[in-house]
């Protein structure tokens, strides 16, 4: 009996510790769980951290440059040589051919009346007017600037012969396309030759913009010889042959290898 009672006593106590023992165990657990840090998720740790302003670390800058290759700088020149801007390559372009008319005043420019006493005769009897005049006309119009020859093709050089095509460009717009010749008589004279070539490929573009149109004109071209040239008996100094040949009236005789003769 007295043996029960003792366990009875006993009992509670056993218990109580072995209920203690797991709620302590638990609270540890717990407590150890709180205070671990926080481990960084996955998407955390692949972000770079935004760099603070006394950041080190070089960023790269954005280039406010559009041209930033040389694949880029190609295609902003389209393909021109030397270019380092975008713009239109001459060479095929037609750009601005017959979009709109240039003013009144620039059309009255290209249209005036020629000088009668800038117009030359070559001995042959072809009528024309200097090169130099051309150009005097266009800066006239467009200003010194704002017209060009653009070569379209590689030069031709022939046995005899160069030849090249050349495109006037006005005011940013597609004029006219010519080829222009000259004859050569010695490979020396090639490079003199070509440049002849543009002076000529030049005189034909401006046909288009009506420049001179009266050498162009059979009955003005009359009229003028009639009124302002001569046609003379001239002897060759070294051949002795005569022949006839053509200058104006206020222009000197023929002196030499041709020198004027009375028939």
């Amino acid at each position: 009996m007295a043996l029960r009672s003792l366990r009875g006593l006993l009992s509670p106590s056993s218990a109580s510790v072995r209920i203690a023992t797991p709620i302590a165990s638990v609270s540890r657990r717990h407590a150890t769980t709180r205070a671990a840090p926080a481990r960084p998720s996955a998407s955390a740790a692949s972000t770079p951290a935004a760099s603070s302003p006394n950041s080190s670390t070089p960023t790269p800058a954005s280039s406010s440059n559009p041209i930033s290759s040389h694949q880029d700088l190609s295609e902003a020149t389209n393909g021109e040589p030397g270019g380092t801007t975008p713009g239109e390559n001459w060479a095929i372009s037609f750009a601005g051919m017959s979009v709109q008319p240039f003013d009144s005043r620039i059309a009255d420019v290209l249209e005036a009346p020629i000088k009668e006493e800038d117009v030359e005769i070559k001995p042959d009897g072809l009528l024309y007017l200097p090169e130099i005049k051309y150009r005097r006309i266009l800066n006239r119009a467009f200003g010194p600037g704002g017209w060009g020859l653009a070569p379209r093709g590689e030069t031709n050089v022939g046995a005899k012969i160069v030849s090249r095509e050349w495109a006037l460009v006005c005011l940013g717009r597609f004029v006219a396309t010519a080829r222009g010749e000259q004859e050569y008589f010695d490979p020396s004279g090639v490079a003199t030759a070509s440049e002849a070539a543009k002076s000529n490929a030049l005189v034909r573009c401006c046909k288009d913009l009506g420049i001179a149109h009266e050498l162009w004109t059979p009955r003005w071209i009359d009229n003028f010889k009639s009124k302002h040239c001569i046609e003379v008996w001239a002897e060759n100094a070294t051949t002795g042959r005569k022949r006839k040949l053509w200058r104006r009236k206020d222009a000197s005789p023929f002196q030499y290898p041709n020198k004027e003769v009375r028939s």
